[in-house]
């Protein structure tokens, strides 16, 4: 059986530690380990976030969470993960992570005004941050001692 994080006192992996060249699964696994041990705090899984590696994948969070429940390993759940939903070869997915982590909500005219007001309070610039930038200073700064 694997550990939960207790995402009351620690945060989630970053989104850019990748698992088999996943970016976003890391994350996802901690928190939902995290949610099923009743620790998640502040955390959502099967947030947008996750859902962008679900959908990437074709798979359904309440399947993901099965085997998170299960108590699969990192290793098992990517392993379920590449026998699961659409069939995607080692270049697809570096290109996909790569897209991830070079993503920007700023870009977007819908999440623009959004991400710009959460990079200020964090003193990040809107125009040259990305999503990951944004959650890793958003972790750090949460669980500052």
């Amino acid at each position: 059986m694997t550990t939960a994080k207790d995402l009351t006192k620690e945060a989630p992996r970053s989104p850019r530690t990748r698992i088999g060249d996943y970016a976003l699964m890391a994350r996802m696994i901690d928190k939902g380990r995290a949610t099923l041990n009743g620790t998640v705090g502040e955390y959502h899984f099967a947030c947008p976030l996750d859902q962008m590696l679900f959908t990437y994948k074709g798979v359904q969070a309440d399947d993901v969470k099965a085997v998170l429940a299960s108590g699969a390993s990192d290793d098992e759940i990517l392993s379920w993960f590449n026998q699961h939903g659409a069939a995607k070869n080692a270049a697809e997915i570096k290109a996909w992570s790569e897209g991830v982590e070079g993503y920007s909500p700023y870009d977007d005219p819908e999440k623009k005004e959004w991400f710009a007001g959460e990079c200020k309070a964090l003193g990040l610039d809107p125009a040259k941050s990305t999503l990951a930038d944004y959650l890793e200073t958003d972790d750090r700064v949460s669980f500052k001692k």
